[in-house]
């Protein structure tokens, strides 16, 4: 780039000038003229390449965005793809967790069912066991007591066989014994 190199050399001549023996001297017209005619020459020069450049920039950067904006609306299509899928997942397993809980709800609705029909059926039972006992309480007892009575008849009819067999004995023995 030969403009920057001239303008670096004019700005030197600026802040640094010649001294000699401690006196500073000015600027040289002529090297200045000089640097300033090749600024002039070398200006459409570079403008081109600025403007060239500037082309180049700006297609890159077009290109660049573009680019940019393809893969922007790539990642947001599988974006939506994956947030779809993963919506999908939880609804199924949202349906499923609830099929669950119903089954769950069901079969503890069926146990507690269960639970009550059995302590149902065992006070039922305890309370027929209880009466079957006092049936057989009160039947093993007139069972007895008509026993006891046919027992007590019985022995009445022994007592008077018994008394009747001890009478009719004593006349005999008393007649042997005349």
């Amino acid at each position: 780039m030969e403009i920057i190199k001239s303008l670096d050399q004019l700005r030197e001549m600026i802040e640094k000038p010649r001294q000699f023996l401690g006196i500073t001297f000015g600027l040289n017209k002529e090297e200045c003229v000089v640097l300033l005619r090749r600024i002039h020459a070398s200006m459409p020069e570079a403008i081109k390449e600025a403007e060239k450049l500037v082309r180049e920039s700006s297609r890159i950067v077009e290109t660049a965005t573009e680019e940019a904006q393809r893969t922007l609306d790539r990642a947001k299509g599988e974006a939506q793809r994956i947030t779809d899928a993963a919506q999908k997942e939880a609804e199924r397993e949202l349906q499923q967790a609830r099929l669950e809980r119903e089954k769950l709800l069901e079969e503890n609705e069926i146990i507690r069912a269960a639970k009550i029909e059995a302590e149902r059926v065992r006070s039922e039972a305890e309370a027929d066991a209880a009466r079957m006992r006092r049936s057989a309480d009160d039947y093993a007892l007139d069972v007895l007591t008509r026993l006891e009575a046919a027992l007590g008849k019985a022995m009445s009819n022994v007592e008077r066989g018994k008394a009747e067999l001890q009478r009719t004995k004593e006349p005999a023995a008393t007649t042997r014994a005349k």
